[in-house]
């Protein structure tokens, strides 16, 4: 299924990264990006924290919709705390293509006690 005009699902991940990368680089005014960036790791981990327990409240109800739009923002915000970090997508995709085929539980092991998230 095709997001937005004709964008594949997957795409949609990149397309919002490269709009993020763009502001975090050109730094437009009133910039909500550009704000949280400002705002530094502190700022940007507190809306991920955010979002996060707004996305768990709205699945909580089962209000798809509403879920739906809190992930979205965990999403966003997610992704700015990657520009921030200096990532990209294709090092998040990288670490999950190596998990595949392997079970949660041996993911966990492998990293350890003092690794575990």
């Amino acid at each position: 299924m095709a997001l937005g005009g004709g964008m594949g699902e997957a795409e949609i991940l990149d397309r919002l990264f490269a709009v993020i990368d763009t502001r975090r680089r050109e730094r437009p005014q009133n910039s909500y990006v550009v704000e949280l960036l400002d705002g530094g790791l502190e700022a940007i981990a507190a809306k991920v924290r955010e979002e996060a327990e707004e996305a768990i409240e709205a699945a909580a109800t089962g209000d798809r919709e509403q879920t739906a739009r809190e992930i979205a923002d965990l999403l966003f915000h997610t992704w700015v705390l990657l520009a921030s970090s200096g990532l990209k997508p294709s090092e998040v995709y990288a670490v999950l293509e190596q998990r595949f085929g392997r079970s949660g539980l041996e993911e966990k092991a492998a990293r350890g006690a003092s690794d575990v998230g």
